[in-house]
């Protein structure tokens, strides 16, 4: 919160800036949010699908609390997001929609399993979406990271975050 209300002072300088509060992985929350915002600064133009979070686990080790958690918070909560935004969007023919996924969508990764399955699906939804509302001048576009320095990766050495990413035909069988 501090974080929040210190970056909109910052930005109240150059623009008008409203902070709102949301589990996006609740679509009941999604819909007020986007209610909340549109009473209070219109239509949203653009939405950026951010919201992540992520596990380092072995695959047989994954619950299904966790397998739902990933889904919700990092594929979920774009669906909602983004079911919210396009419809103004749509009606006005005109908005862009960026969904962030991560390189482990395409490519996979050890120990990430139901992180690299979530990604790959906000991926899917992304090409998917965009010919859907293409049409009707909605952008849907989607960028795929390598590991960033965050917050949620704060627990890497780096050591652990040099990856070489590893083709699946380079790999023997």
């Amino acid at each position: 919160e501090k974080e929040a209300v210190a970056l909109k002072e910052e930005l109240s300088e150059i623009t008008e800036v409203e902070i709102f509060k949301c589990d996006v992985s609740d679509s009941l929350q999604v819909k007020e949010l986007f209610s909340n915002i549109s009473q209070k600064l219109g239509n949203v133009n653009v939405l950026v699908n951010n919201a992540g979070v992520a596990d380092q686990v072995l695959f047989t080790d994954i619950t299904d609390e966790m397998w739902q958690r990933m889904i919700n918070i990092n594929l979920s909560s774009a669906f909602y997001c983004s079911r919210e935004a396009l419809k103004n969007m749509i009606n006005e023919k005109n908005g862009v929609i960026i969904n962030i996924a991560s390189m482990w969508g395409e490519v996979g990764a050890s120990m990430e399993v139901h992180y690299s399955t979530a990604k790959a699906g906000l991926i899917g939804m992304t090409k998917a979406l965009a010919k859907e509302v293409g049409p009707s001048n909605i952008r849907v576009n989607c960028v795929s990271p390598g590991v960033i320095d965050t917050d949620m990766n704060s627990h890497l050495s780096e050591s652990t975050t040099a990856f070489t990413v590893v083709e699946p035909e380079s790999i023997p069988t």
